[in-house]
């Protein structure tokens, strides 16, 4: 007799063919662990029913029969007792050299370069960021498996919208440390729209406002039926709780006179826990008693909810503006978005509600736990792409943040893939050589939306080699670029005459700091008229250096058709142009291109007449 098997809408009727995947908010503060069980996605708690994991990993001293580390709310319990070995915000180090960390001489604990990335310096040795979120990773696992008594399928890893190739490198790195299989890394907006949309039903414009422990995202998003398309991103990878919470104590130390350098690492840490303790509590009060000892001394202060906005302002006022971006760069008013997402536990600061739905004119949706919302949204993902649910259709429509693109002659940026483009997406375009019998092609791949090479930032160098020797511009090479549904990119170009072809996966050590990404975009705008008149001077010699050779070669090979002082006029044209060519004048440049163009009309004619004299000679009329 058989037994009746009851299965969620939509799921498999074999409960053994479920997989167990599950997506992970793996955050600068704390992260989360959740699932879809019984067709609703939840956070999995620990064996204490707590769902938070603090994102902190104390590393011990080597011992018989020790783990060696502690992880979550045991390794925050020693973090002012031992600041040193104890990591946490390593989010902020992931993919990132030292000097691109913000405030990096104000953590508690040494971080220092080695093979091009920040490393941290414990009593367990040296630790990557990738090695110690591995630890935060591999405890999330644990968990999950532990909650189904099965092994895990994959995992749905949530990252800012604004990391960038490195960072999400880095990230799967760490998984992969962890024993996970990364079945998509997608930004954590478009998971709370996941969350949302599919809990809600909602559909149209939407702006998540995504304020976590160390990073801010603003996504502009339209959902439609399963579908939810990013129109636009920005944000900082460097601004979040950790920050106001540093601002709030440093003006507590402004007012009593004391200054942070002269604070140890133990009094750095008490201070920094205290500042978030009553940042939180003001959520609530309207005045919180500060109370810390520093540098053998007892600190109270009275804090008031004005207090507290006034001394952050100026970071509230960096996310206001970001948004504004975005909505700029999405073509769409504040008037046309629907509903503003509030995501990360910063959300919940009262002057952040007020001011953003002052902004947008409406209430912030804030009925699902902004703690948990990346979380869910990423396991309604997972469970989609194990195959467990009907939503294995749902359509994500993330974007890259800033263009990518190759340098041509004159140290000139082709953008191929521009900012903000839909991904998975894969764009070619074709290019040429530039000189006669050229057998090779070096290509150079920046990422950067100004116009030269020079402002834009470096990701990849290759070679295309064994190019057949041809005359310059008769080769077609086709250049492609193919960034996969987790932001990462490789690039390939292939020779279509010949076939030959090379390609890179382009992962680079290290990543954009803040003010890079933020200066990049600025620069792109306000320098736009000046990017125009020079990459159209750098156009203008590059097609003077081109003619040059080009009537060069000719009168190499066909000079004796000229008259003498045909000849002369030619050089004189010459000349001309490449003395024009020196200056700084693209106009300029283009009459004497023009004029040497107009010069050697005469002359092409015969080369012509001449050519074709060749290619008849000996031939009957009935051959041609």
């Amino acid at each position: 007799m058989a037994l009746l098997q009851i299965s969620e809408p939509g799921q498999s009727l074999d409960p053994h063919q479920r997989r167990v995947a599950v997506g992970i908010d793996l955050g600068t503060t704390h992260s989360l662990v959740a699932a879809v069980r019984h067709g609703v996605a939840e956070c999995l708690p620990d064996e204490q029913g707590r769902v938070i994991l603090p994102s902190v990993v104390r590393y011990l001293p080597a011992s018989a029969g020790g783990s060696g580390r502690q992880i979550g709310h045991d390794a925050l319990a020693a973090q002012v007792d031992d600041p040193a070995n104890t990591i946490s915000s390593v989010k902020r180090l992931m993919g990132r050299r030292r000097d691109q960390v913000v405030d990096v001489d104000r953590l508690a604990y040494a971080v220092v370069d080695q093979d091009g990335m920040a490393q941290i310096d414990t009593v367990a040795g040296r630790k990557t960021p990738m090695e110690v979120s591995a630890e935060i990773l591999a405890t999330l696992r644990y968990r999950a498996e532990d909650s189904f008594a099965d092994d895990l399928f994959g995992a749905v890893i949530t990252v800012p919208a604004y990391f960038d190739d490195a960072q999400r490198q880095a990230t799967k790195n760490a998984a992969k440390l962890a024993g996970i299989e990364v079945l998509r890394l997608i930004n954590e907006p478009t998971a709370a729209a996941i969350a949302y949309g599919l809990d809600n039903g909602a559909e149209g414009v939407y702006a998540v406002y995504d304020l976590g422990g160390g990073t801010f995202d603003i996504s502009i998003l339209r959902l439609t039926r399963g579908v939810f398309e990013v129109l636009a991103t920005g944000g900082d990878s460097a601004l979040g709780g950790d920050d106001y919470d540093q601002a709030l104590a440093a003006w507590v130390l402004q007012r009593h006179g004391i200054a942070i350098e002269s604070l140890d690492a133990s009094a750095r840490a008490a201070l920094h826990k205290e500042a978030r303790r009553v940042k939180e509590a003001l959520s609530a009060d309207a005045q919180v008693p500060f109370r810390a000892t520093l540098a053998g001394r007892v600190v109270e202060q009275t804090v008031t909810a004005a207090d507290f906005e006034a001394c952050t302002e100026p970071l509230t006022a960096r996310t206001m503006a970001a948004v504004r971006k975005a909505l700029r760069d999405a073509r769409t008013s504040k008037d046309e978005v629907q509903g503003v997402v509030m995501v990360g536990g910063s959300t919940r600061m009262p002057v952040i509600r007020r001011t953003v739905g002052g902004f947008f004119g409406t209430e912030p949706l804030v009925n699902l736990n902004p703690d948990e919302v990346v979380a869910l949204g990423a396991a309604i993902q997972a469970n989609a792409l194990a195959g467990n649910s009907k939503d294995g259709d749902l359509l994500l429509l993330d974007v890259i943040p800033l263009s990518l693109g190759i340098e041509t002659m004159g140290g000139l940026v082709e953008r191929i893939v521009p900012r903000n483009s839909s991904i998975p997406t894969a764009r070619g375009q074709d290019f040429t050589t530039y000189q006669d019998g050229q057998t090779a092609l070096a290509l150079h791949v920046v990422q950067g939306e100004r116009d030269l090479v020079a402002d834009c930032r470096s990701l990849a160098r290759f070679t295309l080699r064994g190019i057949p020797p041809m005359a310059a511009g008769a080769a077609r090479i086709r250049v492609t670029f193919t960034v996969d549904a987790d932001g990462l990119l490789a690039v390939a170009a292939k020779e279509l005459t010949s076939g030959v072809e090379a390609s890179i996966d382009v992962k680079p050590s290290y990543g954009l700091s803040d003010e890079q990404i933020a200066r990049m975009l600025q620069d792109s705008f306000a320098t736009a008229q000046q990017d125009m008149q020079a990459r159209a001077l750098v156009e203008a010699r590059v097609d003077a250096e081109r003619l040059l050779l080009a009537t060069h070669s000719a009168l190499a090979a066909d000079g004796d058709l000229l008259r003498a002082d045909e000849r002369d006029a030619i050089d004189a044209l010459m000349a001309t142009l490449r003395t024009t060519a020196g200056g700084e004048d693209a106009a300029a440049i283009e009459a004497a291109i023009e004029a040497l163009a107009k010069g050697t009309e005469s002359f092409a004619a015969e080369r012509m007449n001449r050519g074709i004299q060749q290619a008849l000679s000996g031939k009957k009329i009935e051959e041609v």
